[in-house]
């Protein structure tokens, strides 16, 4: 996770080389803005950015070594290290000359940060110009967070902002807005904008300004359903509806969050605990927590029959011509056997 790096990074201590790799983007381009605001001489607009896929590393290595004309230092950033990985090279438009970027490595150019992004899941840790980089540079991993990793990551962003979060709330606030980085960090800009950048962000905060997800309220809706509550149910759907959701999309999550309860009550029964279905299941934590806290969970039959039920549903919605919405309205005016 990239909160240790960053802290050393807002203190001043930079590296001389970066290797950012992973698949989250906003993790890429939060460590570069941190990077700029870290280097008093570096404007946003003297960033000096190269594509790998278009440029052979050698030229950005050649660039780094040349001084610098009004900074201390530059900035360069290298972007789409694919050589770092497994690949066809028959296939590759540019050829690099590895052997040099491995030396330059060894001795990195005093009068230049170079950051170089890539943007894949996995790297080939078994080429010696991977193992060199990593080896060499200062990794960032850029991997989607998850669990105690992500409220993590939002109470440090918050504090960067001058806030404070509780872990209980930054959870709360994955609830509503899903594990989507950029969303989270738009959703902590608006925030800020309401505190001043200042004071606690509590649930009445969140409650006032941020928009719940769809999933979120198909989890109410189904909550709500289970618990017999039809009037509750039919409020959530219309609300959703209003909203420009479709039936047959909603569906499609209703039967995800049954199908979710099925997994996770089989999971229980074989004596997974909460953490090792999760994982098991590549869920988060906080969705199985409520399952398993559900004291009205139906039985395992019941369940396998409400998924029978929502793919007759589908099926109508999809064959249907006529409205749609009353379909499903109709599933929720049905009483509840648990």
């Amino acid at each position: 996770m990239a909160n240790k790096q960053w802290k050393k990074i807002e203190s001043g201590q930079l590296a001389p080389v970066y290797l950012l790799t992973g698949v989250e983007q906003h993790i890429f381009d939060s460590t570069i803005k941190r990077i700029v605001k870290a280097m008093p001489d570096i404007e946003e607009a003297s960033v000096i950015r190269y594509d790998l896929d278009e440029t052979p590393v050698e030229i950005v290595l050649e660039e780094a070594d040349t001084l610098p004309f009004l900074e201390d230092r530059k900035l360069i950033i290298a972007n789409n290290a694919s050589f770092l990985k497994a690949s066809d090279k028959t296939k590759e438009k540019i050829v690099h000359n590895l052997d040099f970027l491995q030396s330059w490595l060894t001795n990195p150019s005093p009068t230049a940060i170079v950051v170089f992004t890539a943007p894949y899941e996995k790297l080939d840790g078994r080429l010696r110009v991977t193992k060199t980089m990593l080896e060499k540079a200062e990794v960032i991993e850029a991997n989607r967070l998850t669990g105690r990793d992500l409220t993590t990551w939002i109470q440090h962003e918050v504090g960067s902002q001058g806030m404070q979060i509780t872990g209980e709330i930054a959870q709360l606030l994955v609830d509503w807005v899903g594990d989507d980085l950029l969303m989270l960090s738009n959703e902590l800009s608006k925030i800020a904008m309401f505190t001043g950048g200042k004071g606690d962000v509590t649930e009445e905060i969140i409650e006032k300004l941020v928009p719940r997800t769809p999933e979120m309220d198909v989890f109410r809706l189904t909550d709500a359903y289970l618990a017999g509550k039809v009037k509750e149910a039919i409020s959530i759907y219309h609300d959703l509806l209003r909203n420009g959701e479709e039936p047959i999309m909603l569906t499609s999550l209703l039967a995800g969050q049954i199908r979710l309860m099925v997994h996770v009550s089989s999971l229980q029964r074989k004596g997974y605990h909460g953490q090792q279905i999760a994982k098991t299941l590549n869920v988060h934590p906080y969705r199985v927590k409520l399952i398993m806290e559900n004291r009205q969970l139906p039985s395992m039959e019941r369940l396998l029959d409400l998924l029978s039920k929502l793919a007759e549903i589908d099926f109508k919605l999809k064959s249907s011509s006529g409205k749609r919405e009353r379909i499903l309205e109709l599933f929720f005016m049905e009483p509840m056997r648990l």
